[in-house]
């Protein structure tokens, strides 16, 4: 056998897999919006990959108890409450960390359904300032880190709604265009540095909460998002290709990953049941 055929390939899930999920020389994973629905269940994948977890969320509770299951399954994994939109406090994280290896950016949400002519600029405001700017923060935050790393990846959750337009959803569907283009033009700016950027835009998955946020807090009006659907996706599905995307060679850039329900063909045709 060729040495090609024997030696295998290096990626940062076998780096970390040799480093053991305890051991302090792990790869860092930092994980944004780790308080619930597919942020928490990224963290666990990574953490199963062999990955230190870094969990971001303005919910100290929430990422206080996924630390806590982390750390007792044997991981090494810490909390670290934060407002992504105070860039103040963002630099301060990024100051107190030792190192970073992946950034997901899966911080974000919607809120309101209204159409563009109605819609109330105050919502519009909130779903820019953390979709993009906490996005934007915490990426130019950690981006000398990632390249220190020499085998860096920033993760952008973004959405279908960042690829396609729908009614009801002006504010949402700007908000992540433009977190589309930040991926995309960060991904040219630094071509030729150890730095990937993937983007990951998933399509309707069913969380405890995205659509209840949206709606504000009524819990029928977001039922209502997922009715007939056999199968929406799950925060699982998504964590799942993170996890895949960020484990590839290191030379293997995903730069683009669309991932929808079978049941869902395009944001506004989805197959509905009885």
């Amino acid at each position: 056998m060729t040495t090609e055929e024997t030696t295998p390939a290096t990626t940062p899930a076998r780096t970390a897999a040799q480093a053991g999920a305890g051991h302090r020389s792990a790869p860092v994973a930092v994980v944004t919006g780790a308080s619930s629905g597919i942020g928490a269940a990224t963290a666990r994948g990574l953490a199963a990959e062999g990955f230190r977890t870094v969990l971001v969320a303005r919910r100290a509770d929430r990422i206080a108890e996924l630390a806590a299951e982390l750390t007792a399954a044997g991981h090494l994994a810490t909390a670290h409450p934060l407002d992504i939109t105070d860039r103040a406090a963002v630099d301060a994280f990024a100051a107190g960390l030792d190192r970073c290896d992946v950034l997901v950016n899966n911080a974000g949400g919607a809120l309101g359904a209204d159409p563009v002519a109605s819609g109330d600029p105050a919502d519009w405001r909130w779903m820019y300032e953390v979709n993009v700017l906490g996005t934007l923060n915490v990426t130019q935050a950690l981006l000398p880190a990632l390249t220190a790393s020499g085998d860096g990846t920033v993760v952008v959750l973004t959405s279908t709604a960042a690829h396609g337009a729908y009614e009801g959803g002006g504010g949402y569907v700007a908000a992540k265009h433009a977190e589309h283009v930040i991926a995309e033009t960060l991904r040219l700016e630094i071509v030729g540095t150890p730095v990937r950027v993937v983007e990951i835009a998933p399509g309707m998955v069913k969380t405890d909460e995205f659509a209840t946020t949206r709606f504000r807090g009524d819990t029928e009006k977001a039922a209502r998002v997922y009715e007939g659907v056999a199968s929406p996706l799950t925060a699982e599905d998504v964590a799942a290709t993170v996890v895949w995307t960020v484990t590839r060679p290191s030379h293997v850039n995903i730069d683009l990953l669309v991932v929808r329900p079978r049941a869902q063909a395009s944001n506004t045709k989805v197959h509905r049941e009885a």
